[in-house]
């Protein structure tokens, strides 16, 4: 049993403790090494190839030709030959197939072997290394993970994530919010992308997924599938609004994600800061829906425009400004948690509007009635002529 090189054990262990594939890393290898002696030894054009042995870790180097059956065509004499020219090297050469020749061995290309397969291999590892954390961090998109401030440049913040950096960008940044040196914080994993350096990954603390990772950590009923989040509207460092739904009778949507006393959202809360969060019930009755999404004003009567998906709200008088909320706030993200576009109007408005209805019936009525043909009276004296005409018939 030959013994093998310390080369290819070290290889070995390379691709074990690295998760790399062996043949690739050969192939690599056995690329490099081909194009180390064509530069050193052989001319821009030529095909060479190499050969490591598996066992002994050796190089063999080969020159390859194709047959090229009209002399005419050929155009690349480096590597191309007529299968005369072929039949002098190898007997059997035929059209259509390569011919091998092997090139002689230099003793100092030993060196520059072992020099460019460790580059290779060292380069093959970073690549390897690049591709399985951006694999790693890809499948975590949109997913709620804990990350670690390790630079402020400027407005950005940079945040460690383990073996690879993050990057919170004032967008996605909580307005208002103050970050430190070490600090420790949820972000979500909002885009992963890959280049040269490695993966590009934009994190976030604004995004509304971080909303939802916060209450599946927080809410075991989410996590267990008795309680669904449906939807979630968010002004991040405000105000939110997330509609759910329980899949079984007994489960209490609302109240799971409280907790007692407050205990659950009070711990997103915690995370997030005062930021005020509406929890409602998700139904699918639009009405009832818009009903609970503008909580916690009460709304008294809903007109619904299912062609462009529209709602116009009525509510009381005293009970305009909350349903709007401040600037505006609380019925867009009302609208947004729906899908519905929302106007909200008071109920005297709907007293105006009704009224205005009636008078507008009644002019049309009255105008239609004007211009209708008067009736032709008919005298006594024509109506008698009439009648004795009927007798005497």
């Amino acid at each position: 049993m030959k013994q093998v090189s310390p080369f290819m054990l070290a290889i070995d262990d390379i691709c074990e403790e690295k998760g790399l594939d062996k043949a690739i890393i050969l192939e690599t290898v056995e690329a490099a090494l081909a194009a180390a002696y064509r530069k050193d030894y052989g001319k821009a054009r030529q095909i060479i190839r190499t050969k490591l042995n598996p066992e002994t870790g050796q190089a063999e180097m080969f020159r390859i030709y194709d047959v090229i059956e009209d002399p005419e065509e050929i155009k690349e004499h480096e590597h191309e030959l007529t299968l005369d020219e072929a039949k002098e090297i190898d007997a059997k050469a035929e059209y259509g197939k390569e011919v091998i020749v092997p090139l002689p061995h230099h003793d100092d290309f030993g060196r520059i072997a072992a020099q460019t397969a460790k580059q290779v291999i060292i380069q093959r590892i970073r690549e390897a290394e690049r591709d399985l954390l951006f694999a790693e961090f890809k499948d975590k998109e949109n997913k709620i993970i804990t990350a670690t401030v390790s630079q402020l440049e400027g407005r950005n913040i940079v945040v460690s994530l383990g073996k690879v950096n993050g990057i919170l960008y004032p967008s996605e940044q909580i307005p208002n919010e103050r970050y430190h040196l070490g600090q420790r914080l949820k972000v979500v994993v909002k885009e992963v992308s890959q280049s040269v350096k490695g993966p590009q990954i934009i994190v976030s603390r604004s995004n509304e997924e971080l909303i939802r990772g916060l209450f599946e950590i927080e809410v075991p009923e989410i996590l267990a599938g008795t309680v669904e989040i449906k939807s979630i509207a968010r002004e991040a460092g405000f105000r939110t609004k997330i509609a759910v739904i329980a899949t079984e009778d007994k489960v209490d949507p609302v109240g799971s994600c409280v907790g007692q006393r407050g205990t659950r959202v009070q711990a997103v809360l915690d995370e997030i800061g005062m930021e005020k969060i509406d929890i409602v019930l998700w139904d699918e009755d639009v009405e009832q829906f818009i009903m609970n999404a503008l909580s916690p004003a009460k709304t008294r009567q809903i007109q619904i425009s299912s062609k462009d998906s529209k709602a116009t709200v009525y509510v009381d008088t005293d009970n305009l400004s909350l349903a709007i909320g401040k600037n505006g706030q609380n019925v867009r993200l009302a609208s947004k948690l729906t899908g519905w576009g929302i106007d909200i109007k008071s109920l005297e408005d709907l007293g105006e509007e009704a009224a205005a209805e009636a008078v507008e019936k009644k002019e049309m009525t009255i105008s239609t009635a004007k211009k209708a043909p008067a009736k032709k009276k008919v005298s006594k004296k024509s109506k008698a002529k009439k009648d004795k005409i009927i007798d005497e018939e």
